[in-house]
């Protein structure tokens, strides 16, 4: 993954502070230009915003008059990619303190993100003003760029990555349906993956509006929609959901069986890796398709555990034939997860449904 250095350095801020200076007709801006000087250690987000508090610093503090600079910079190619995350979140700043000015904010921000995105800075205008800012970006839904409709989308995430939390959204989860309604079906992949990964955001905070939601999307459908309901519902499903796992056609596992379940070690060393097998049976006379999971419960800091569920596979499991399933989990260490010694345990799970156990030792 490309560095901060490299995303917003010296360099991308002198190439903005060029597309600006055009746009203006001055000479230099030195406070844009200056503002690199101090990226050392800075992480992406913190340099945004140096270079937001520059621009907004140099250039007029009348929204109409910095909002004409931004238009007459659009106007070049150059003004484009990571210069354009400070910008947009300098025009949400400053079209956020006027009132009047705030549907022309949301305007000019649909018009930056088709150069790189403005889905975190219209969390500004989401703090703002919930409805009104909600009410525009539904009518972004038809708008003929894939970017704008994915903003729409995107931008009112409640856990958008990267981005921070918006309380009202957070608060008011139902509020975000009508625009996913409206996008579900878009024509653009790039569109109906934000939506999918919206509902799971959803579907962490209100897992019988995801599911509910999801229903609806699934009887009037098109050819696209269950890879969004797959998608959007992966975190109810691998939690166990019965709803979800019902609504995608992974009933309780009544005759299915799992058996020969071995692990290949009983100590593991710290970095080391943990081996295991078993099978699963169809004892129905059926065919069945099944959701195969694993958990691994994790030893926390203070001796308790807490689980976490890994993707497996999806099989379907003719009657009478048992299906062999091997996996290799490594315990190297990883920037998100921290490993403590003691008791682990590894867990299978047929469609939401634990099965069988097994323990081992986790040395530091």
């Amino acid at each position: 993954m490309p560095t901060a250095d490299e995303l917003l350095g010296t360099a991308v801020v002198a190439d903005l502070a060029r597309c600006l200076e055009r746009a203006t007709g001055r000479k230099r801006l030195d406070g844009v230009r200056g503002s690199a000087a101090g990226f050392e250690g800075l992480s992406l987000s913190e340099r945004t915003r140096v270079v937001r508090d520059a621009m907004l610093n140099e250039l007029p503090d009348d929204y109409s008059a910095f909002a004409q600079i931004i238009r007459a910079a659009l106007a070049e190619d150059a003004f484009t990619g990571w210069m354009i995350w400070p910008v947009t979140e300098a025009v949400a700043v400053s079209a956020t303190q006027d009132p009047e000015r705030f549907d022309d904010g949301m305007a000019l921000l649909a018009e930056l993100t088709c150069r790189l995105t403005g889905e975190f800075a219209i969390r500004t205008f989401l703090d703002a003003n919930l409805e009104r800012a909600l009410e525009i970006v539904l009518g972004w839904t038809d708008h003929e760029d894939e970017h704008v409709r994915r903003l729409a989308s995107e931008g009112t995430r409640t856990r958008l990555p990267w981005a921070r939390r918006v309380k009202a959204l957070t608060a008011q989860p139902e509020s975000t349906i009508p625009i996913l309604d409206a996008l579900y079906r878009d024509e653009s992949e790039y569109v109906r993956r934000s939506v999918a990964n919206h509902l799971n955001d959803l579907s962490r905070a209100d897992a019988a509006l995801a599911v509910s939601t999801a229903k609806r999307w699934l009887q009037a459908s098109d050819s696209n929609t269950l890879k969004v309901v797959k998608h959007a519902l992966r975190t109810l499903v691998k939690s166990g959901d019965p709803d979800a796992l019902s609504l995608l056609g992974f009933a309780p596992p009544v005759n299915v069986v799992v058996s020969e379940f071995v692990i290949d070690r009983d100590v593991v060393d710290a970095g080391g890796e943990l081996n295991f097998d078993f099978a699963v049976t169809n004892n129905g006379s059926d065919s069945v398709t099944v959701v195969i999971d694993y958990i691994v419960h994790h030893v926390k800091a203070n001796g308790q555990t807490t689980p976490k569920v890994f993707k497996l596979t999806t099989r379907t499991l003719p009657p009478g034939v048992p299906a062999l399933i091997a996996k290799r989990h490594s315990f190297k260490p990883i920037s998100t997860r921290k490993y403590y010694a003691g008791e682990h345990a590894v867990e299978v799970q047929i469609n939401g449904v634990r099965q069988v156990r097994s323990a081992f030792l986790l040395e530091a």
